[in-house]
């Protein structure tokens, strides 16, 4: 609540200043030198660097209990820097396979034109061993993974970054540092899409990385040459939603249970995927790695897309719109978002079925949410 704020004197702020300007002065132009040859920490443009930007990177490095973080201007512009500083031309990325659409197309579009190669494992990281090579650079995963809500093993997956030299990477997005902090598991670094729980309110496109401080400040290199900087009034409402961020993700995830026990005992619902759930094959693993199972759940219709279509157009409670982890509930089908232009094996190894439905559980009332899923699946 109170990590990187400064409250003192008659009159001062409570809420954080908007240091809302792209460049900054300086008193002499010795003192511009010397910030050139780096014996000045002082501020010279937001690109680089911004007070209020500050603030927001230490609050996210006292949730995840982080030597340092970092804010950049998305979850993708924090993961490509991550993945890019850790891995050049010739270098190779172990990744298991079940991630979020945006990460997986990174790895397959645009990582092999820098001459880096991504190899996968599947969820349980079995084969990890044959697949590290003198290149191997960082060992990268994400869980509960987007949209099917399966479980990594974070110690193992740690343990195994750790005996091959790798840095281990995680997109910690679904889980938030409420609900599962991978550092305190063995991890090097954890990404964030902030746009989502952390920022908390659909009102901002954000990312973080927190870690090992030699590692963030390499990582932020990379986001000042590549200019995946954040906007410091993003930065405001980034650091707005961080102040509530347990209180809404416990109360999202007690509502998500009710939710998910209700979709598993409709005639209409094929497989519900939460890992709350003892039917989720990661329930027992989840009970251990996390504290908590989050507000993020999926379940494929019985109808397949047709039916998913249908159960979509009929919603008025939940929104149909992209992203997650908001005050509203929102609905969406993956493969025409997160999931879009995957071949059907792409899907398949995903987990991502065509009538799969991605439910994101908001604030609203778990009563009127249940009633509105009652009445579109009807």
């Amino acid at each position: 609540m109170h990590a990187g704020e400064v409250h003192k004197g008659v009159g001062g702020p409570v809420a954080t200043p908007v240091v809302q300007t792209s460049t900054f002065t300086f008193e002499s132009v010795e003192e511009m030198k010397r910030w050139a040859e780096g014996r000045s920490k002082a501020d010279i443009y937001t690109r680089y660097g911004n007070p209020t930007l500050r603030v927001a990177e230490a609050k996210l490095a006292a949730l995840e209990g982080a030597e340092a973080a970092l804010v950049t201007a998305s979850g993708m512009a924090a993961i490509a820097s991550t993945l890019l500083t850790l891995a050049g031309a010739g270098d190779e990325i172990i990744a298991t396979r079940q991630l979020y659409g945006g990460s997986y197309r990174l790895m397959r579009d645009y990582l092999p034109r820098f001459g880096i190669r991504v190899r996968y494992v599947e969820n349980d990281l079995k084969g990890v061993e044959q697949l590290v090579t003198a290149r191997t650079r960082a060992l990268y995963t994400e869980t509960p993974t987007n949209p099917t809500l399966r479980i990594v093993d974070l110690r193992r997956a740690a343990a195994l970054a750790g005996r091959f030299k790798l840095v281990a990477v995680v997109d910690n997005t679904f889980a938030t540092p409420v609900l599962q902090r991978p550092l305190e598991l063995g991890f090097d670094l954890v990404c964030h899409s902030a746009t989502k729980y952390l920022g908390g309110h659909s009102d901002i496109i954000a990312g973080a990385v927190a870690g090992r401080r030699a590692l963030v400040e390499k990582i932020r290199q990379t986001v000042i040459h590549l200019g995946g900087s954040l906007d410091p009034w993003a930065g405001y409402l980034l650091i707005r939603g961080i102040k509530s961020l347990e209180p809404r993700v416990r109360r999202q995830a007690e509502t998500a249970l009710r939710v998910a026990r209700f979709l598993e005992r409709h005639p209409k619902v094929a497989r519900v995927h939460y890992p709350g759930l003892r039917s989720h094959p990661d329930h027992r693993l989840a009970r251990r790695q996390m504290d908590g199972f989050g507000a993020m759940l999926a379940f494929d219709h019985k109808g397949g897309l047709a039916g998913a279509r249908r159960f979509c157009q009929r919603i008025r409670v939940f929104l149909l719109a992209a992203s997650l982890g908001g005050v509203e509930s929102l609905a969406v089908l993956p493969i025409y978002t997160s999931h879009y232009k995957m071949s059907a094996k792409e899907l398949a190894d995903a987990g991502v079925a065509p009538g799969t439905v991605r439910l994101s559980i908001g604030l609203e009332d778990p009563v009127d949410l249940i009633a509105d899923l009652k009445q579109a699946l009807a």
